[in-house]
């Protein structure tokens, strides 16, 4: 028998052991057995069956406290394989608040359906609520997907705030649901549009879902994210229906005690969903993102990665311009953005090497991509506009003289000189994106309105 004895560092299991010691055996006919000794685990592996090719384990100690088994073994099976290094930064808190959201979110569904069904002039038990809850919105759900087709690349550029509104729908489903009892001459039009905000919810949820998956991927490992995070959502699901049925068979069983608890889950709920996204380190360029990026490295020079920037996004209110980057508006349909043709044509010869065109005007820059514009192209566009304003409001302070023309014309006599700066920093921008972690060979506009010259 031939024995060896290495050291290596292995990832063992979902986390990271250190060094594990391995004994390798084997006889004269090629067949062998590996001894594995990692912290307090012993196991043997050898191969079995009639072929000899399949790997057998067996544990031969585990002197693992019984807390650090159980720890270890929720990790396994609801955390990727690697976990924490597997991961992009904030996939706990994402995974702790996710958990919340579909625990309140069953709880609230087990009210609602129950509700509804009153209101239908059923008198169902709790347990009836949650079977009968997917049949009643399965049909308006085909509905939502119709509603919702059209919606998606605005869904491809703002997965997280299409996340949190697809979950504001969804409360605003249930809360129909649990005062249909209150208006019954009016059950049919409320039950309608609850299923129909629900089906939407949905379709936007699930649109969304590879999309914050994809920002925590850090080892190309998206299947196994997507199936951890699905089992995490599928056990809390199931501990959130248990629970409702157990209030709603109890304290929550009268019409005042659902109309009191519905609108605290639905607080819950939507609190666990924004600071669910919010901890998702989305990497690729939308307007929103591009403008913070810019704005940062104009002033100080700096270039934030998605970790560092995914706190500062909005994800609720409305996004306005970025004035510290130009005030630059992308997506626009061509006829608003530039309207008449000779002014599309000369900005055309202006920029003719470009993919993009500006059309600078006094408190914005409408910024139009070729139909072939790549992400770096959006940049070089957003960048040149934001030089152009920097440039002229310096300008404007030095010369007041210049504050009698109107600020699109300033920028437009300051632009040549903002080329140059823009080329100057282009290539260590671009650079600096890269190392920070953002995907730059393409720009997700939202609207999907590009032009062909």
């Amino acid at each position: 028998m031939l024995m060896q004895e290495i050291q290596l560092k292995r990832r063992f299991g979902s986390r990271d052991t250190g060094l594990a010691s391995v004994s390798v055996e084997s006889n004269t006919q090629g067949q062998g057995r590996w001894i594995e000794e990692a912290g307090n685990v012993r196991r043997e592996f050898t191969f079995g069956g009639p072929a000899q090719n399949v790997l057998c384990v067996k544990t031969l100690r585990d002197e693992r406290p019984f807390a650090q088994r159980v720890v270890d073994s929720f990790l396994n099976r609801f955390f990727p394989l690697g976990y924490p290094h597997s991961v992009a930064e904030g996939y706990l808190v994402y995974s702790q608040f996710r958990a919340l959201q579909h625990f309140s979110s069953a709880v609230l569904s087990v009210f609602s359906t129950q509700s509804l069904l009153f209101a239908a002039g059923l008198r169902p038990s709790p347990a009836q609520a949650t079977v009968v809850s997917w049949v009643l919105k399965d049909g308006m759900q085909h509905v939502g997907k119709l509603v919702c087709s059209s919606w998606g690349a605005r869904m491809d550029s703002e997965p997280k705030r299409w996340r949190i509104f697809a979950d504001c729908l969804y409360d605003l489903g249930a809360g129909l649901e649990v005062i249909a009892p209150l208006c019954p001459q009016w059950f049919l039009e409320v039950a309608g549009i609850a299923n129909l905000a629900k089906g939407m919810a949905t379709v936007a949820a699930r649109a969304t879902r590879l999309s914050i998956y994809s920002a925590f991927a850090k080892e190309k490992n998206l299947s196994d994210l997507y199936a951890k995070g699905e089992a995490i959502s599928t056990l809390y699901n199931v501990l959130g229906l248990g629970v409702g049925i157990h209030l709603a068979s109890t304290i929550c069983s009268s019409m005042e005690a659902k109309l009191l608890a519905a609108p605290l889950l639905s607080v819950i709920h939507i609190f666990s969903v924004t600071q669910e996204m919010r901890a998702a380190p989305v990497n690729t360029l939308n307007a929103q993102r591009t403008g913070m990026l810019i704005a940062d490295f104009i002033e100080s020079g700096s270039i934030s990665s998605a970790a560092e920037l995914r706190y500062r996004e909005r994800l609720i209110l409305p996004v306005g311009l970025n004035h510290k980057a130009g005030s630059v508006q992308v997506g626009v349909p061509l006829q608003k953005a530039i309207g008449r043709p000779s002014v599309f044509s000369q900005l055309k010869n202006r920029f003719s090497n470009e993919r993009f065109i500006l059309n600078l005007n006094d408190d914005h820059t409408d910024l139009v991509l070729h139909d072939f514009a790549t992400g770096e192209d959006a940049i070089r566009g957003w960048l040149l506009a934001a030089y152009a304003a920097k440039l002229a409001r310096n300008r404007e302070r030095v010369d007041l003289s210049s504050s009698k023309l109107g600020f699109g014309l300033q920028k437009e006599n300051v632009l040549d000189e903002a080329y140059k700066q823009m080329e100057k920093v282009f290539p260590t921008f671009i650079t600096g994106l890269k190392e920070r972690g953002w995907h730059t060979d393409l720009f997700l506009e939202g609207s999907g309105v590009r032009v062909i010259w």
